[in-house]
């Protein structure tokens, strides 16, 4: 049985994974930025602006173009979407599935959200809604 690691490894050598300037060039280019973190390191940590939260839980079915429960932007297989979690583990297997699905832009970055603040890029405070 594969390990954890090993499972990671396999997902990332399937992405071209990206680090926080070009994911802040893409989010003005107009790619769809997923921040799958919990809300309470949401709220803990800022958002990345721009980004919409989907929690890891039920990712596959607000993106698959083909789900009931899909979100408005998921029209279509071609859809750019960057995953991002606090450090950029969860995000590089959430990417992988997304691309499971059909979804073969799907990539995540690297290091995640903390990664994003330590490039000096700005977050602001999670929706108080959520």
């Amino acid at each position: 049985m594969p390990t954890i690691d090993e499972i990671l490894q396999s997902a990332r050598q399937r992405l071209e994974r990206l680090t926080a300037d070009q994911v802040a060039q893409e989010l003005e280019d107009g790619a769809l930025v997923v921040d799958i973190r919990p809300i309470k390191q949401r709220r803990e940590s800022g958002v990345i602006p721009g980004s919409i939260a989907i929690e890891r839980n039920v990712l596959e079915w607000r993106l698959d173009p083909a789900s009931d429960s899909r979100i408005a932007a998921a029209t279509s297989h071609n859809l750019r979407v960057i995953v991002v979690c606090h450090e950029g583990y969860t995000s590089s297997l959430a990417a992988a599935s997304l691309q499971d699905l059909g979804l073969s832009q799907a990539t995540d970055l690297v290091g995640g959200v903390s990664a994003w603040k330590a490039a000096g890029l700005a977050v602001v405070d999670a929706d108080p809604e959520e």
